[in-house]
């Protein structure tokens, strides 16, 4: 009787760090979806992106007044010392651009100012057949909760998945909730919040799938991990009361 009692009483413990295949596997619908055409939207620009313009032209020496001077091997190739020399966005999306003055450029994806400052440099009699590139020197994504390794990752790509976002954080702890993903975005001066199943592929085709600048990903605890950390705490609390358990049953049958 004493023995029943003390098995009942371990099942609790048991059960509570019981997961099934359908709460931990990423993707399970993934066969049946077959092929699909990808669809690359790219980020815009956002208050506080750090922009890196570089300006030619068919005449070199007449771009370098719309160039930043950069001197030194070393301060050409470190990320951090170009964005330091870089154009900063304003809260109000503005930048300061050499001769041409304060841009507006907020919303605006990079290929999109690309274009208009080589019209406006051209047509503005500036330079002749102007050439701009610019890239984001300062994309990032935090991400929380239950991963590996949370913190706050810098990416050079112009976009991730959320997939990789997960994977440079080591991925899902198991104690991660797979089914409810949280992601949060702010773009053009509105915040959204969505909620992503990882057992499924059906949000791949959403607007979700690619990462953009500054999107916070947060993985809450699963229910197990929740029950856990409210009734004995840790695995090793439970490897306690679990020994207690047994020597007062020992004590007990003598």
């Amino acid at each position: 009787m004493i023995k029943n009692l003390f098995l009942l009483g371990l099942l609790p413990f048991l059960f509570q760090s019981c997961a099934t295949n359908k709460e931990i596997l990423y993707f399970q619908d993934a066969q049946e979806q077959g092929e699909q055409n990808i669809t690359y939207v790219p980020p815009s620009i956002q208050p506080n992106d750090i922009l890196d313009i570089k300006v030619s032209a068919l005449v070199p020496e007449t771009a370098l007044p719309y160039n930043v001077q950069i001197t030194g091997t070393i301060t050409a190739n470190n990320i951090e010392l170009l964005k330091l020399q870089g154009y900063l966005v304003s809260t109000e999306g503005t930048l300061v651009f050499p001769v041409l003055g304060k841009l507006s450029v907020a919303n605006k994806t990079t290929a999109t100012l690309e274009q208009e400052l080589e019209q406006l440099l051209e047509n503005g009699g500036h330079l002749l057949q102007p050439k701009v590139s610019v890239r984001l020197l300062n994309a990032k994504v935090t991400v929380l909760g239950e991963v590996q390794r949370p913190g706050t990752y810098s990416f050079t790509e112009q976009q991730i998945s959320l997939p990789q976002a997960l994977g440079y954080a080591g991925d899902l702890t198991i104690n991660g909730k797979r089914k409810n993903v949280m992601l949060i975005r702010e773009e053009n001066g509105q915040r959204t919040v969505t909620h992503i199943d990882l057992t499924t592929t059906d949000w791949f085709n959403s607007p979700y799938y690619y990462i953009k600048p500054n999107d916070f990903i947060v993985v809450n605890p699963n229910g197990p991990k929740v029950k856990s950390a409210g009734f004995v705490g840790s695995t090793g609390t439970l490897v306690s009361v679990l020994s207690l358990l047994l020597t007062s049953l020992v004590l007990i049958t003598k």
